[in-house]
């Protein structure tokens, strides 16, 4: 087969994917919720499980949706228009792009909503907002925020122009440059963090929460899986979008595992950074969402050095949402500039309003909408929604898995041997290995994420 090219140009080199690719996983999420999970899961036996399943569940999955991407070397719904043509399937199968570039597109709608919380601590925490303040004084500093949607909207707002910008300067001037100067300040604020709770005299016991291995349970063991898929961006059309500008040079299985092996790291960091922090100050751990915006800010205001620490770490939430929503706004993007034939500066304006506007909704869900709620047909009736609960619902738990399943059912099964085997090129037994988890052991696993996110198991 001759060579496919991307319009929008490619990687510089294997590290400015790995870079690209580690940002899109590294969100939100990584800084609070895998440190959390881990604690209330069973601790060091809970890693392990976890680190299994990106093994058996992420990792292969990853690689097939890099595969693909590369193998198509166009948006995620013109890449799987042009592979099932070229493998005899349905046309149908563009569908998987589709609900890939809608879900990212819903994501990133109230995910930039979040990240202007993140935005808006970082210059309260810098003020000397929170020095000194109570429990209850933080808690109301939050409530009063996120009350007021005139403020939530203009951090909102913020944050998608920052985002178009990055999208609209391209894959070389823009997505690569944010990517190789915002990861390492990641990494670099979070060491920061972690070097500041080795002085707490409390950070054997944040190990400890972190690390010890306790019993495991199989709610545990599904919670594992469930995070193990998510925590990749799997499903979502932005690792088949940045798999498309890989050079054929680069080996698949080996970007997979170095992307997989830093987005673990990052996670685990996180964990050592705030959970010192937690106990050192008396706090609760299971705090969940709130230990970010209700209980951290706490502990900023009473140490030595807080504001510094505090407004490193917001920094750090900000950085971690902003290289993740360039890959969400990406594959939408790369679509209009394929099939509309736009400038990519006027595509990314296009999708960043229409994303800003849909916003707007998960913005008022958290005041004047607030008592809006429904159920959701099916499954889902027994549940009451607002608007940012249905879009965050309806993404992470039915699109992202059945999106993974999908592609490890085309990748794994309809695929041609050949087709594969030539876009991986890697070892006999590596591709033979890979062949075999994304055919039996992942397809299973994500059906059974599914099941237990919609409450069916």
């Amino acid at each position: 087969m001759n060579e496919r090219k991307s319009i929008h140009g490619q990687w510089s080199s294997k590290l400015a994917f790995i870079l690209a690719a580690t940002g899109s996983a590294v969100g939100l999420g990584n800084i609070w919720k895998f440190p959390y999970i881990t604690g209330e899961n069973g601790g060091g036996a809970f890693v392990l499980v976890y680190l299994l399943c990106i093994a058996l569940i992420g990792i292969p999955i990853m690689m097939a949706e890099v595969m693909l991407g590369r193998r198509g070397r166009r948006s995620p719904i013109n890449t799987m228009a042009l592979l099932a043509s070229e493998e005899g399937k349905s046309n149908g199968w563009v569908a998987l792009g589709w609900m890939g570039v809608v879900a990212g597109f819903l994501i990133l709608s109230y995910y930039s909503v979040i990240a202007g919380w993140a935005m808006s601590y970082v210059f309260r925490t810098g003020s000397g907002m929170f020095v000194g303040a109570t429990a209850d004084g933080v808690s109301s500093i939050f409530t009063d925020f996120i009350s007021d949607p005139e403020k939530l909207l203009a951090w909102h707002t913020i944050f998608m122009v920052m985002t178009m910008i990055v999208v609209a300067r391209g894959v070389k001037n823009g997505l690569e440059k944010a990517v190789t100067l915002l990861m390492p300040l990641l990494f670099g604020l979070l060491l920061l963090v972690v070097g500041y709770a080795m002085t707490t005299g409390h950070f054997q016991q944040g190990l400890d929460f972190l690390f010890t291995p306790g019993p495991i349970t199989g709610d545990a063991v599904l919670i594992a899986m469930g995070h193990a898929f998510f925590t990749l961006s799997l499903g979502m059309g932005a690792i088949m979008v940045y798999g498309s500008y890989l050079p054929k040079s680069t080996s698949i299985t080996q970007a997979a595992f170095a992307v997989a092996l830093a987005d673990t790291a990052v996670a685990l960091l996180a964990g050592m950074a705030i959970f010192p922090i937690v106990f050192a100050n008396g706090l609760e751990p299971g705090a969940g969402p709130g230990l970010i915006f209700k209980t951290l800010p706490i502990a900023f205001g009473h140490m030595e050095g807080g504001i510094l620490i505090g407004v490193s770490f917001f920094l750090l939430l900000v950085f971690a949402a902003w290289t993740s929503a360039i890959s969400l706004i990406e594959p939408a993007v790369a679509y209009l500039v394929e099939n509309r034939g736009m400038k990519r500066v006027y595509a990314s304006v296009w999708i960043g309003v229409a994303t800003w506007l849909v916003g707007i909704g998960s913005v008022l869900s958290f005041n004047v909408w607030a008592d809006k709620t429904w159920s959701l047909p099916f499954i889902f009736e027994n549940k009451n929604f607002n608007f940012f609960d249905t879009l965050d619902y309806m993404t992470a738990n039915v699109m992202l898995p059945l999106g993974g399943l999908f592609i490890a059912i085309f990748a794994g099964w309809l695929m041609r041997e050949q087709s594969s085997r030539e876009e991986m090129n890697t070892w006999s037994w590596a591709y033979k290995a890979w062949r075999f988890l994304v055919r039996f052991v992942a397809p299973l696993a994500v059906i059974i994420v599914f099941l237990k996110a919609v409450d069916a198991i």
